[in-house]
């Protein structure tokens, strides 16, 4: 395992955009920054405050938006309209013009090529526990790294990465992992809820190119 970190809500940086706030969750290559598009991947969490909106234009970057709270449509002129209600998700190209309606705060996966990625909700009961794999199938985008990220939607989980440690994981907080070249592909982390209701979390798998 190369690195395993908690990003706490407090640590994320929000700034503006036409329709609302991003706060963004992680970047990499560390040494990049969103305003210059110099990254191959990025996360964040966004709200949609005004009714209606366009998306910023994101040329050569794929994204994956999955809405955690509100309601929202999505219009890419001239290619497909969705409309997505809490956990649900869309993918789409950077490059589209999209408009939307609806007001939501949502979860985004921004992938330039040969990037790859997933992401899917996860819900944990009381006291229950489920174990997410860190890494795709061997052979699949081989000679690939694998980034992880596991963000708690709402309620507190425990976050085992087995043989590593543990971590807790506040509402809004993220926990990290980055592996190289499936090295650790039968790595899994295990979430635990101890709190008093059901908590929801949001998974991410990024499959992108470094250093081995």
């Amino acid at each position: 395992m190369d690195r395993v970190e908690i990003i706490h809500r407090t640590e994320q940086r929000t700034s503006t955009w036409s329709g609302g706030t991003t706060t963004e969750i992680a970047l990499y290559p560390r040494t990049a920054a969103y305003s210059r598009r110099d990254f191959l991947w990025r996360i964040s969490s966004a709200t949609i405050e005004a009714d209606e909106s366009n998306f910023t234009l994101l040329p050569g970057f794929q994204r994956l938006i999955m809405i955690l709270e509100g309601e929202l449509e999505l219009e890419h002129v001239g290619h497909h309209r969705v409309r997505l209600v809490p956990f649900e998700q869309d993918a789409f190209e950077g490059g589209w013009i999209t408009h939307s309606r609806g007001t939501a705060r949502d979860f985004n996966v921004m992938l330039a090529a040969p990037c790859t990625g997933q992401i899917w909700s996860a819900s944990v009961q009381r006291n229950a526990t489920v174990a997410v794999p860190v890494a795709r199938d061997r052979g699949i985008d081989a000679g690939m790294n694998t980034a992880l990220v596991v963000y708690s939607v709402d309620g507190e989980l425990n976050a085992e990465v087995v043989g590593s440690g543990s971590w807790r994981i506040e509402t809004g907080d993220a926990l990290l992992l980055t592996n190289v070249r499936h090295q650790m592909a039968t790595e899994r982390v295990l979430v635990g809820n101890g709190g008093p209701a059901r908590a929801r979390a949001v998974v991410a798998r990024i499959s992108y190119p470094g250093s081995p």
